[in-house]
């Protein structure tokens, strides 16, 4: 099995590069917002977290590929670096402190580019997770100082803890009345989004979570952590990975169950 480890070692410098950048700008009054094109917001702050970390991907790894969400793709070949510069730029541009700095290292495979090394750094909430493809997911300050995650045992979903990010994207789908079903089969739910959701997933404190509509960006690097962890992550349907365009993770044992309520039709 490949090593990782300096790649995840290179993820962390990559993270702490961003979260120096991103910090900086956080609740900054002269903040400068921008809406993109799909009618996103994107902020000074997330460009520049993205070129820091493209600058630095050039200098240690110049023969990788990099896909960013602010600057697309760069560069051909087997590895490809993904970026999410600030995975909840609503969050950020508002102050809410639930954002995060997204790193994943995908390799060409069966059925496209797969993580296998994913960095989730939310600084304003004072986390980090990662994890390798082989090696465990993990949580802590530095690869020195962290505790493995596990996913929780939880079986039945009346005993299940659901999170999700809005409601919006599961009508426009028509995948509403499931979404809902869902909701009240489920011991609790409630509205964590983004990165959030599938960290917690990964470490056993809600046992499943699903989006109806991502980006490749949003997904790489939580998928590999949510697997490693020993969870599951498809997309809704039930491809494994972050190609499918939305996401569903979960502890394993609720995957099916999950999956087949989400999917119910009127």
């Amino acid at each position: 099995m490949a090593d990782y480890h300096d790649d995840l070692r290179l993820a962390h410098v990559l993270a702490d590069a961003a979260d120096a950048t991103t910090m900086e700008r956080f609740r900054a009054l002269d903040l400068k917002v921008e809406t993109k094109p799909d009618m996103t917001p994107v902020s000074e702050a997330d460009k520049a977290a993205e070129e820091l970390i493209r600058g630095h991907l050039q200098r240690a790894r110049p023969r990788d590929a990099i896909l960013g969400e602010e600057y697309g793709v760069e560069g051909t070949g087997p590895r490809r670096w993904v970026i999410d510069p600030i995975d909840g730029t609503k969050n950020y541009v508002r102050g809410v402190p639930v954002w995060a700095t997204l790193i994943a290292l995908t390799e060409a495979g069966p059925g496209g580019y797969q993580p296998v090394v994913g960095l989730v750094s939310a600084p304003a909430l004072g986390r980090r997770w990662w994890a390798a493809k082989g090696s465990g997911a993990y949580t802590g300050r530095s690869l020195s100082s962290a505790t493995r995650l596990r996913v929780s045992k939880v079986a039945e979903l009346s005993d299940a803890s659901f999170a999700y990010s809005s409601l919006g994207g599961w009508e426009e789908q028509g995948r509403l009345d499931g979404f809902l079903d869902l909701t009240r089969a489920c011991w609790r739910t409630r509205g964590y989004g983004d990165f959030w959701s599938y960290m917690m997933v990964a470490e056993g404190s809600v046992d499943i979570c699903a989006e109806p509509e991502l980006s490749l960006w949003d997904m790489a690097a939580p998928a590999i952590v949510v697997q490693e962890a020993g969870g599951m992550y498809t997309g809704l349907d039930g491809k494994p990975g972050p190609h499918s365009g939305n996401a569903a993770a979960s502890n394993g044992l609720l995957h099916e169950e999950l999956l087949g309520r989400l999917n119910q039709r009127p």
